[in-house]
């Protein structure tokens, strides 16, 4: 099975197949605030930072790059594992930078807290804007139910403190 070096800005066309394991990364405040992406192809919706694993990376090293080549950020906040991986249905309109017959991906999902809403430098060939909301709007806002369903649970566990 071949796997993609899927790195943004790569001049070169991807030859191989993307791994079918991706990290999901939810950047928030201490405010409550979280950062929404707004995704642009191959059709607009909202999501948190996201991105396939390389060939040989692991979750943690994949959440680092995602995070510093869609946002910018890189030392601003606390990157923390949550222990939680979920699996998901890959959409149709993706299913063919997989290897031939794979069909679900699994998702490691990642916090990233900063003490405030900061300034993101956006991966402009990926996203087209970004937003801070509130978690409740943003949970509303998300294409994702794997999204959704780390939204809430970082919503139950702010509620809880």
């Amino acid at each position: 099975m071949e796997f993609a070096c899927v790195r943004r800005g790569r001049s070169s066309p991807v030859t191989s197949r993307r791994r079918p394991e991706s990290v999901l990364v939810v950047v928030y405040t201490d405010d409550g605030e979280v950062l929404l992406l707004q995704r642009h192809s191959p059709f607009e919706f909202w999501q948190s930072v996201t991105g396939s694993l390389d060939a040989d990376e692991l979750p943690c090293d994949a959440a680092r790059r995602e995070l510093f080549e869609e946002t910018g950020l890189k030392e601003e906040g606390e990157l923390v594992d949550t222990g939680v991986s979920r699996q998901f249905t890959i959409d149709p309109r993706w299913r063919d930078r997989y290897p031939p017959g794979v069909t679900e991906n699994t998702e490691y999902e990642w916090r990233y807290r900063l003490p405030g809403a900061v300034e993101i430098q956006i991966s402009r060939d990926e996203h087209s804007k970004y937003c801070w909301l509130p978690i409740a709007a943003a949970i509303d806002a998300l294409w994702s139910r794997t999204n959704k369903q780390a939204l809430l649970d970082l919503q139950t566990q702010a509620q809880a403190q």
